[in-house]
């Protein structure tokens, strides 16, 4: 198949030599070398999203084809593909625009892309008030020909406009979302629906149709479904109590014309015509299941679960098939099905494990062929890499705790090399079976490192989850402490340092700051310094009495200043005793840059050590090759003078 050599030569050429040195901070800190794929539901062509972070570019390559346009998009940061249709991409892009001297934005926008590798539209520029909404989610795709689009937008509102008695009743002036249809040739759409303040998104069946709306009132904070057939009002037909009860929400099935939720460990289906909820696949007891779906026939195919790594439930016994023959060529890593063709012959395949960084497959059902399309980390092929094993811990009071450990690469038998604890963000995330640059890095450096998945982790179950509520600096940190205690048969526990980024940055503060005779070092990444700071910054974004600073809230057990105040680091700035180090993207509009700013001032009044990297142009993700990789270089220089491990 052409596209072999051609995909792979554009994803660039893999580098073979094994390093006898650990490979330079560059090669992990490099955003990935193929970013995304997407394959158009004829199957006839595949584009990639890869490069480099300073020339990122779109490649369209069709099947036994020896042309393959190539979109240059230069230095701008590209997040992801998906068809509309087989005769456009879209990009999604994110970019910044400016409101004065000190206040700037970061917006996301989807730019069309034809076959011939030419930019011929952005979605919506030309509307009014969708101009001023942050993200443009695409809620749905129908193929055409032509294709339609269909996006969030914005569209005003008046007071007593006949619109919604929901919206009457309220009698505000201001913006609504809208669900637009827009044309990918031309950029230009219209107003299909329209929400009012409370609507979040909509889903829609195979023809474009809005069957489904999801609300979070402002007021109650509830989270609430509607459901509508044909040109009927909007009914009601599930409840959550609070603003995180969203999450139970996992998808519309057009083909069933019925959502799915997860409750406790199942999953239910509950068709919209007012029909009793059905459980869908086996209990996962201790798991908080998601699904796979089939981007085509808008249905689910898969439950997934599973704690070290994803298992799945195949609801298509033809999908699990395929994957099943794919999993046992490539033992011991996940192999995720991230796009096929419409007729499923065809499919995109990312292969991945802790040790093993991403690579992506075509793979061809008919001809039963695999080919490669490119490696994430190109660099790193033949590295010597650390080994991670799953293991699980009891904490004080006795719930279970599971983790990632990850030792470095040619460990000598009976040696116990520094400990790096490095929490995950969110807080309700996870760590996940695939390669993680950080933690490999610093495995490369010599050090041991921990990613415990502490109460309040996602993934691990209902009960789990909400473990951590209320729990910032009290059990979702003892919890980091005990995970020390359990594995100093294989790590020196008298030498250890906490890094970790945004929620974990706060974790590494925290650790600093509350338990100084544990850590020799903390490091923090875009992390949290200030609690009640960091409240009133989301006062600021949704409104003091808003769901989401109500879940804020929730989460930090603000009821409660003198506990916010307990748990802040920064004003607990007099207790630590170990050298901080602080790096923060000046672009961060998730965690302002004000909370390191804060924490470094704190630390320096007090006479305490402490360096504070900022990272110029960088946002929350760390999106771009330069900055990660002076992240990284950053962190190694201050470990090797507070931690050092020998190589």
């Amino acid at each position: 198949m052409r596209i072999i050599s051609v995909a792979a030569a554009a994803s660039f050429a893999a580098v073979t030599a094994v390093h006898a040195a650990p490979p330079p901070a560059s090669a992990f800190g490099r955003v990935p070398a193929v970013a995304d794929t997407a394959m158009s539901p004829d199957g006839r062509r595949v584009a990639l999203l890869g490069g480099t972070s300073e020339q990122r570019f779109v490649s369209i390559a069709t099947i036994d084809d020896p042309n393959m346009p190539v979109l240059a998009l230069g230095d701008a940061e590209a997040i992801s593909l998906r068809w509309a249709g087989n005769d456009h991409v879209l990009a999604r892009m994110a970019y910044w625009k400016s409101d004065g001297p000190r206040l700037a934005y970061r917006f996301e926008r989807n730019v069309a892309i034809n076959t011939q590798g030419q930019a011929v539209s952005r979605l919506l520029e030309s509307d009014a008030f969708s101009q001023y909404l942050l993200q443009q989610p695409v809620l749905g795709v129908v193929a055409g020909p032509p294709a339609s689009v269909y996006v969030m937008g914005l569209t005003p509102i008046e007071a007593n406009s006949g619109m919604d008695t929901r919206i009457q009743r309220k009698g505000t002036d201001g913006w609504a979302p809208a669900l637009m249809r827009t044309d990918p040739a031309t950029g230009k759409g219209v107003r299909v629906e329209k929400g009012d303040s409370d609507t979040v998104s909509w889903a829609l069946n195979a023809a474009g149709e809005a069957r489904v709306r999801l609300d979070v009132d402002e007021l109650s904070h509830r989270f609430e479904i509607y459901a509508r057939s044909g040109a009927r009002s909007w009914t009601q037909i599930w409840q959550g109590p609070d603003y995180e009860s969203r999450r139970q929400y996992i998808g519309y099935s057009a083909p069933e014309d019925a959502i799915y939720l997860a409750v406790g460990d199942r999953i239910v289906r509950k068709p919209l015509n007012g029909g009793a909820e059905q459980p869908v696949g086996q209990p996962l007891a201790g798991v908080s299941p998601d699904m796979v779906w089939d981007p085509h026939r808008l249905g689910p195919v898969a439950i997934v679960g599973g704690g070290e790594k994803p298992t799945y439930e195949w609801l298509d016994a033809e999908l699990g098939a395929t994957h099943g023959a794919l999993a046992k060529a490539f033992k011991g890593k996940d192999v995720s099905l991230t796009d096929w063709s419409a007729d499923r012959s065809r499919f995109l395949v990312r292969v991945a494990s802790p040790s093993s960084p991403g690579a992506w497959y075509l793979f061809d059902k008919t001809r039963k062929e695999l080919s490669p399309l490119g490696e994430e980390y190109p660099e790193l092929t033949d590295a010597a890499l650390g080994q991670t094993n799953w293991i699980t811990y009891k904490a004080r009071d006795g719930l279970e705790i599971p983790a990632y450990l990850t030792l470095p690469p040619g460990l000598a038998a009976g040696a116990k090399p520094p400990l790096i604890v490095l929490p995950h963000g969110g807080p309700t995330a996870r760590d996940a079976y695939d390669f993680d640059y950080i933690a490999q890095f610093l495995a490369t450096r010599g050090y041991a490192v921990l990613q415990p998945q502490f109460r309040g982790s996602w993934g691990f179950g209902d009960a789990f989850e909400r473990a951590g509520a209320g729990e910032w600096g009290g059990k979702m940190q003892t919890d980091l402490l005990d995970g020390i205690a359990a594995v100093a048969d294989k790590a020196d526990a008298g030498k250890v340092c906490i890094v970790g980024a945004s929620f974990g940055g706060y974790a590494a503060l925290a650790g600093a700051t509350m338990h100084p005779e544990a850590y020799r070092c903390a490091a923090s990444v875009a992390g949290i310094s200030d609690l009640g700071l960091l409240l009133e910054q989301q006062w600021r974004v949704s409104g003091d009495d808003s769901a989401k600073a109500g879940e804020l809230r929730a989460m930090l057990g603000a009821a409660d200043k003198g506990k916010l105040n307990a748990t802040s680091p920064a004003l607990l700035v007099t207790k630590a005793t170990a050298p901080v180090l602080l790096i923060h993207g000046d672009q961060d509009t998730i965690v302002a840059p004000q909370q390191s700013q804060v924490m470094a001032n704190a630390l320096k009044a007090a006479g305490k050590p402490v360096e504070y990297v900022v990272l110029a142009g960088e946002n929350h993700y760390l999106t771009r090759s330069a900055t990660r990789t002076q992240m990284l270089q950053a962190l190694e220089t201050f470990l090797a003078k507070n931690l050092p491990a020998a190589n």
